[in-house]
């Protein structure tokens, strides 16, 4: 009997990139192989992402494509997860009823069983959410070496939900309320990945810094905050470099923020969203900080760690964003100057309380200013990248080719390296000292110190 095959379509987040992950490797202890052409698969799966309307758009079109896919192969399943599938549900059926399976973001776990029962039972619905939901103990492949070489970093989930309630954000509504890891089910899966030959670590949530706060994550009952964590993560033998994301400034503590002065391996590079420069508008986007207080945490950041390299989200045209309004979010992005960051015009999310406000800002006018906030932005990212020219940064390899090598910084910056010369024992994963000679606006060029 020939082996199922799937192919996993992953949208938006790392977070659905980590999702993908749990549900490939459950699908291989189910006896299914990674097939390389959708179409071709036994089973398709669309993991979805819904904070954008935009990316809901897409995966509706490619579920009417897939219609036809699915009409001249029978034995195709397709299954729709994420948070456009926990948003959705029912009404996800009635548009799509050729979809088979519909599974939300706390049953990604169960995916093997969920497919079994929409074999005999299609159009199956599983999306309950549960607030007191423990994130189930899940460990990698125990050899990824094997499997896949080229791999050297790594997400790793720490925590799910999210209890800020931000007015725009659907967030809460598709993942749940915020739940932490136990730091045990953490420090060994990063030990496995490690084992595994993964030398970077990017700790994921939707709000990381408030990790620990919802409930007990350690075996002995002892609280742990997520800066706690951060240093245990950095004692484990044979990682080399850490990250993680996303952070909401509200929940930012002095204590986190020094990690960043006392972990080597803590990458300097922080992505802070803020959301808007206006105190009107961060109140009505129930952000529950002020421009003058996330000032307050940058300068301290740059105080810490005075090479940190800041990214952050930005969205125009919220509902009553004045010009003033706008002017604001320009003149924080001057003060701040960014190294570079996600910015995206507003748009009306199901569900959000944001949805129902009135002055709601033209379409035009937003187009006009998201225009002119990224012009300036990438203006300034070609500053701040002009200023590592003549420096010498290590980078992590992450790509070779025939004549050159990609890697990135610390900072998070792409580092281009000719790779004549340099012989065949350069692999990815592999950090190298390199002399910066050029600054692009999205990249760097170096060489490789002699």
């Amino acid at each position: 009997m020939n082996q199922r095959t799937f192919f996993v379509k992953t949208f938006g987040c790392q977070m659905n990139e980590r999702d993908s992950e749990i549900m490939s490797q459950t699908l291989s202890m189910h006896g299914y192989v990674e097939g390389m052409v959708m179409e071709q698969a036994d089973l398709v799966i669309l993991n979805t992402c819904s904070i954008r309307a935009k990316a809901e758009q897409k995966v509706m079109s490619l579920l009417g494509m897939l219609r036809k896919a699915k009409a001249s192969n029978k034995g195709m399943q397709i299954c729709v997860a994420g948070c456009v599938a926990q948003q959705e549900g029912e009404k996800l059926l009635e548009r799509m009823p050729h979809v088979d399976l519909i599974i939300g973001t706390q049953n990604i776990y169960r995916i093997g069983e969920c497919l079994e029962y929409a074999r005999k039972n299609p159009g199956f619905i599983a999306i309950d959410l549960q607030d007191n939901y423990d994130i189930p103990r899940f460990m990698p492949d125990s050899d990824l070496s094997a499997n896949k070489p080229a791999e050297f970093r790594k997400f790793v989930t720490i925590m799910q939900g999210c209890n800020n309630y931000c007015s725009y954000c659907v967030v809460p509504y598709t993942r749940g309320r915020e739940v932490s890891r136990k730091v045990s089910d953490i420090i060994d899966e990063i030990k496995v990945l490690i084992e595994g030959g993964i030398r970077e670590i990017t700790l994921l949530g939707q709000n990381v810094n408030s990790y620990g706060k919802t409930n007990i994550v350690t075996d002995n009952g002892l609280p742990c905050s997520f800066a706690d964590l951060l240093h245990l993560v950095a004692e484990i033998p044979g990682l080399s470099r850490l990250r993680f994301t996303t952070s909401n400034p509200k929940d930012l503590s002095d204590q986190l923020m020094r990690c960043f002065r006392d972990i080597p391996i803590l990458c300097p590079q922080f992505h802070l969203p803020v959301q808007a420069g206006s105190d009107a508008v961060l109140k009505r986007m129930n952000r529950k900080y002020s421009v003058q207080q996330y000032l307050e945490l940058v300068d301290t950041l740059r105080s810490y760690r005075p090479e940190i390299a800041l990214s952050t989200d930005i969205i125009v045209g919220f509902p009553g964003e004045t010009e003033e309004d706008f002017q604001g979010t320009m003149d924080l992005l001057e003060q701040v100057r960014y190294h570079g960051s996600f910015s995206f015009k507003y748009s009306d999310r199901p569900g959000t309380r944001s949805a129902d406000f009135d002055d709601k800002v033209p379409e035009d006018v937003k187009t006009r200013r998201l225009i002119e906030f990224q012009a300036r932005q990438d203006e300034i990212s070609l500053e701040r990248n002009r200023e590592y020219l003549g420096s010498t940064k290590e980078i992590m390899v992450e790509s070779i080719n025939s004549d050159s090598i990609k890697g990135r910084t610390t900072t998070n910056h792409i580092v281009h390296v000719d790779s004549s010369g340099l012989g065949d024992n350069i692999r990815p994963g592999d950090l190298l000292m390199t002399e910066i000679y050029h600054a692009g606006q999205h990249s760097l060029k170096g060489k490789i110190n002699s």
